[in-house]
């Protein structure tokens, strides 16, 4: 629950007077021009920045006390491609904050990996060396590392963005099986593939408006009314046709 949150940074208005309510089970869309305050908007959720004004209440409280409940996909994931670090090892990251720095990771941490690998359907590749895999396994591996430690929030900062369409498919599929036990909350600008999953869209552009599954069109996608609304100016959407 966020009320009438305002955020500055440099003495700049990034966010302006934010009210949005997220209810259990929700997708929910993040979409809006660059610089509009998306992932800003994350990072508040997530209790790593701290609003000017207004409150924010995640899962009935403070955002940093209940970090440990949310799952964060960021948007960058990238690691060196020679650097030896498995698939295991990057996904056991997600349970950094449970295990003690001199005594490792323990057998509930490793079951819990696998569990993560087994629902994002990578569990052959645990030891693989995370630089070799494809666009696609690796954003994989970076929602099972968000999953390991069981949250009942899934934050993702536009997880598709350096996938092609049929991974990013793949991948939006792959979310709308996770949201039947998850919360989850997407920054996207592909508003084609997302519009079919999602059942609200927030429009961030500085101050935020937030649209229900009735504001989406009976075909799946988001009204061009609502876009334009978005991004302060007329857009076209493009529906990918993958044959997926």
């Amino acid at each position: 629950m966020i009320k009438g949150v305002s955020f500055v940074y440099e003495q700049q208005l990034v966010l302006e007077d934010v009210n949005l309510e997220v209810e259990e089970g929700d997708f929910l869309a993040v979409v809006g021009p660059n610089g509009g305050g998306k992932t800003t908007l994350l990072r508040l959720i997530l209790g790593y920045l701290t609003p000017g004004a207004g409150s924010i209440r995640v899962l009935g409280s403070q955002p940093r006390s209940v970090r440990r409940e949310i799952g964060y996909v960021p948007q960058h994931g990238n690691f060196d491609r020679d650097f030896p670090v498995t698939v295991m090892d990057v996904v056991l990251m997600g349970r950094i904050k449970r295990w003690s720095l001199f005594s490792g990771y323990n057998r509930a941490d490793v079951e819990a990996a696998k569990k993560a690998m087994q629902a994002v359907q990578i569990r052959e590749l645990a030891d693989n060396r995370f630089g070799t895999l494809s666009g696609g396994q690796k954003q994989r591996a970076l929602i099972a590392r968000a999953l390991c430690s069981a949250p009942r929030l899934l934050l993702l900062d536009e997880p598709t963005a350096s996938v092609d369409s049929r991974v990013e498919q793949d991948i939006y599929e792959l979310l709308k099986v996770l949201n039947q036990r998850i919360t989850i909350i997407i920054v996207s600008h592909d508003l084609g593939f997302v519009s079919s999953y999602v059942n609200k869209v927030a429009c961030v552009n500085h101050k935020v408006k937030v649209h229900s599954a009735q504001d989406i069109s009976d075909h799946g996608h988001i009204d061009k009314e609502i876009i334009d609304e978005a991004y302060e100016s007329s857009m076209r959407s493009l529906r990918h046709e993958c044959g997926l």
